[in-house]
């Protein structure tokens, strides 16, 4: 099983997340929706990375992060937010949701393999 999961509903931007982190030598698991990653996590074992699309209008992914927080269900997970640059209020409802790295999109599509990295040695 992957050790980085993505909650990322634009395939063509996981696509290319896969890439990054396929060249960078991890394996990413694209999960679309709040049921398939509940699913995902109670079938385990636990990620060591989760990506959550901020952008996606379909779900509140700094709500679903904290609840599943709240449950304990990533206690040993390191979390990656990223949000449209310009949208300073879904930032800062992620970080009190308490993602461990909240980041533009940009900056996720040029550095995804060195901040997942960065996170697998925080959490190492």
């Amino acid at each position: 099983m992957a050790r980085v999961l993505a909650l990322v509903p634009d395939l063509l931007f996981g696509s290319r997340l896969q890439g990054s982190l396929s060249a960078a030598g991890e394996e990413l698991e694209l999960l679309a929706g709040e049921a398939p990653l509940r699913a995902r996590l109670d079938e385990g074992p636990v990620p060591a990375v989760l990506l959550v699309d901020l952008t996606d209008s379909e779900l509140d992914g700094a709500a679903l992060v904290s609840s599943l927080r709240e449950q304990g269900l990533l206690a040993q997970t390191r979390t990656v937010g990223f949000y449209a640059h310009v949208d300073a209020d879904t930032r800062a409802r992620a970080e009190r949701a308490g993602f461990d790295l909240v980041v533009p999109r940009s900056r996720m599509a040029r550095e995804a393999a060195q901040l997942v990295a960065g996170l697998l040695d925080r959490a190492s």
